[in-house]
């Protein structure tokens, strides 16, 4: 990640079976391999942040990562899971080929080392309540400890109550602290607590986004797509209808192509065109 084509990172928000992450998966990777891009699967096992003590959470650690390995294993693809436990680090980086941590968990300390302390590369979501220069010290947290290769993730800003907006200044300010940098383009459409005791979301924005990131020039682009997202057990709202994701990944290799071959990604000044991977 951070010298080639956009990374896709795709998968249902949560584990809710295993055949519905094997179809997912398998058909993601499908349309992946038909276009050329690079592609990782992702889903939780737990989502330690619902808005109401009722809400369907994932299967859990142990049962989570036997079927992300299952995912692995059968389809060859590398999976990419959250973690919000410094103790879950360890067990989680045995199976996962990448550990994500959290917006709300980013300034976690203790978190972000552990899981830097596994070696696996640390997928970072920038928390809804930073800058984006405030994404540095997390980025030491883990080069103290020996990791380099951290992957930092815009998914919006809090806006006021209940909505996000997205300062597309944040992705040339992440790429200058050295890391490839990630666009989440469903989170980022997500209405924080915006059914009272769920989160809300307005999918209509996920291709404009994406496609201004894209034109800025990331490393990679995060989706969470579901084959029904109004049946999803978590973040139904701002998910993609996997049936549409053929042509809008199709759009998002072409603008990614136009944009790394004859434009260059936005760099700031002085800023090397070299990315940490």
């Amino acid at each position: 990640m951070g010298d080639g084509p956009v990374v896709i990172v795709a998968g249902p928000c949560v584990l809710e079976s295993l055949d519905l992450a094997l179809r997912v998966a398998a058909q993601v990777k499908g349309i992946c391999d038909d276009l050329g891009l690079p592609y990782i699967f992702k889903s939780s096992f737990d989502k330690a942040n619902r808005t109401s003590i009722k809400s369907f959470r994932g299967p859990g650690l142990e049962k989570g990562l036997q079927w992300l390995a299952r995912v692995k294993e059968d389809l060859g693809v590398p999976v990419l899971t959250d973690i919000h436990l410094p103790d879950q680090a360890e067990v989680a980086a045995d199976v996962v080929d990448v550990l994500q941590i959290p917006a709300f968990l980013c300034r976690q300390t203790d978190l972000v080392v552990a899981a830097a302390k596994t070696g696996k590369p640390v997928n970072i979501k920038k928390a809804q309540f930073l800058s984006p220069y405030d994404m540095a010290p997390v980025v030491e947290k883990c080069r103290a400890v020996g990791n380099e290769e951290v992957i930092l993730c815009e998914r919006g800003s809090a806006f006021g109550y209940r909505e996000l907006v997205v300062d597309m200044r944040s992705i040339p300010i992440m790429r200058s602290l050295g890391c490839p940098v990630m666009f989440d383009a469903t989170h980022s459409v997500q209405m924080p607590g915006g059914r009272g005791s769920s989160s809300g979301g307005d999918r209509r924005f996920v291709r404009p986004l994406a496609r201004a990131a894209l034109s800025i020039g990331i490393d990679s682009l995060f989706l969470e797509v579901h084959p029904d997202p109004y049946s999803a057990l978590s973040d139904g709202p701002n998910m993609i209808p996997l049936g549409e994701l053929r042509a809008f990944l199709r759009e998002v290799k072409e603008i990614d192509e136009l944009i790394k071959g004859s434009i260059g990604p936005c760099l700031l000044e002085g800023e090397s065109h070299g990315l940490s991977s």
